[in-house]
């Protein structure tokens, strides 16, 4: 049997012969067209901007008639926008495709000038004259299958369409690529081997790689909480930091010494992140790992089955009438988690917000507790007093979630002998925000203020 042979087609020409019935898309078994917007946008988003598309296949009967074998969505969609007025809808990402536009000056001659134009809305008519040209010279190729007939067809349409599609946690996936390789290391961790619950599926199906999204967005940015597992990973992918990652893996390598067989179906595919975010908290209380075990072992046991919260709900009912992914449901369901585990530990909020911090300031600048602890009703009074004169009072500075980082600063001032008011004056001006993830926003703090220190000095 001789190998198929290749032909190249301007796209042009290839739809010009389909729409002739040249080159037929309605093979008896062929399948309905089936492809959303947002694939079609891609489509002409990769033409306009010359880039690859997969060889169409095709099937040719002895009278020289082809069928689509391969490539009947492709086909259809290209057609759309060329000729069945396609309009490029708004969600469309990368929607400004550069070219080189044809200027005339009054003397007639003929230059060349870099432009760029916005396809979102546009149909293939609104295209300047270069797009569209460059639209109908792209260069298409296919594979053509010789001497075929009805059942070759058949077999060569379900020999090459015998694969899955990406599903929507494995699509999005793909919009973190910046850390994906990260998390495929993470991925490959004894805790998600052997001190989870995930089934072999939910491994292949892209579900964990979800997970890890999801806790890394809840433990460090939960004010920009996004429901959709792609909203969220594009998120990440611009907002995330390499030291984000190293904290969650630490987490992960804590956990691996700790979750046993009974408590390892809590972390499981719905409430995996929830329960990753509570340890990332609880390790701030400076309390040892073990304890954490056995207040998921007492969750499990004791509390997971009685209504605990002002609303008389069990945990698990938490997100009956809203999404599980709705934020306020995750907020509900940690601070359920949270009251939980104090009152297991028997720690006092005020008490354990206060250790916490003490224990923050110890570990990032790199001191002994007792010290901190020693100087702690000096350090808040010097912030107070800094915070009152450099600082609008409804300036989102002020927040107490952020109070850790500011004492940080504060001591660190002291450590270093500098002044911390005509900075902190000159940064809130320009600055009513932070990063809930205080460890990362100290060190924002701390390399700003280096910043203004070098300047300041080069001036002066």
């Amino acid at each position: 049997m001789a190998r198929p042979r290749k032909q190249t087609y301007t796209l042009e020409m290839y739809l010009r012969k389909n729409r002739k019935g040249d080159i037929d898309n309605n093979a008896d078994v062929q399948r309905n067209f089936v492809w959303n917007n947002e694939q079609i946008n891609e489509l002409v988003v990769t033409v306009l901007t010359d880039d690859y598309i997969p060889p169409i296949i095709l099937g040719e009967e002895e009278n020289s008639k082809l069928h689509i074998v391969d490539g009947g969505c492709r086909t259809a969609a290209l057609r759309k926008f060329r000729e069945m007025n396609y309009k490029i809808t708004s969600c469309i990402e990368n929607s400004l495709i550069s070219y080189m536009k044809k200027v005339i000056d009054e003397n007639g001659n003929v230059t060349y000038e870099e432009a760029v134009f916005d396809i979102k809305n546009k149909t293939y008519e609104k295209l300047p004259e270069e797009l569209k040209e460059k639209f109908d010279e792209y260069q298409i190729e296919t594979v053509i299958h010789e001497c075929c007939d009805g059942g070759k067809i058949s077999k060569y349409i379900k020999r090459y369409n015998n694969h899955a599609a990406m599903n929507t946690d494995q699509k999005a996936f793909t919009y973190i690529d910046k850390f994906a390789n990260r998390i495929r290391k993470i991925l490959d961790g004894r805790f998600f081997v052997e001190c989870s619950s995930y089934s072999e599926k939910d491994k292949t199906k892209g579900v964990v790689e979800r997970v890890i999204v999801e806790a890394m967005m809840c433990m460090n940015h939960f004010d920009n909480w996004k429901t959709q597992a792609k909203a969220a990973c594009k998120y990440l992918n611009d907002h995330a930091t390499e030291e984000e990652f190293d904290m969650f893996a630490d987490n992960l390598h804590r956990l691996e010494n700790i979750v046993t067989e009974d408590i390892r179906n809590i972390f499981n595919k719905k409430d995996s992140f929830i329960f990753l975010t509570l340890f990332d908290r609880y390790t701030k209380l400076g309390i040892e790992d073990i304890r954490f075990a056995e207040f998921l072992r007492e969750f499990n046991k004791n509390f997971r089955p009685v209504k605990r919260n002002e609303k008389g709900q069990l945990f698990d009912e938490i997100d009956k009438d809203l999404s599980t992914k709705d934020k306020q449901v995750i907020a509900d369901k940690l601070d359920m988690l949270e009251d939980l585990m104090a009152e297991f530990l028997q720690i006092k909020e005020s008490n354990s917000l206060q250790n916490s911090i003490e224990l923050f300031i110890a570990e990032n600048l790199n001191m002994d507790i007792e010290s901190v602890q020693a100087d702690m009703d000096l350090y808040n009074e010097s912030l107070n007093g800094l915070l009152e004169n450099t600082v609008k009072v409804d300036s989102k500075l002020r927040n107490e979630e952020n109070r850790p980082s500011l004492l940080a600063m504060m001591v660190y001032s002291y450590k270093e002998d500098k002044d911390l008011d005509d900075w902190m004056s000159e940064y809130a001006k320009n600055n009513n925000t932070y990063f809930m993830d205080q460890k990362k926003n100290f060190l924002h703090l701390k390399q700003e203020f280096g910043r203004y220190c070098k300047e300041k000095e080069k001036s002066g």
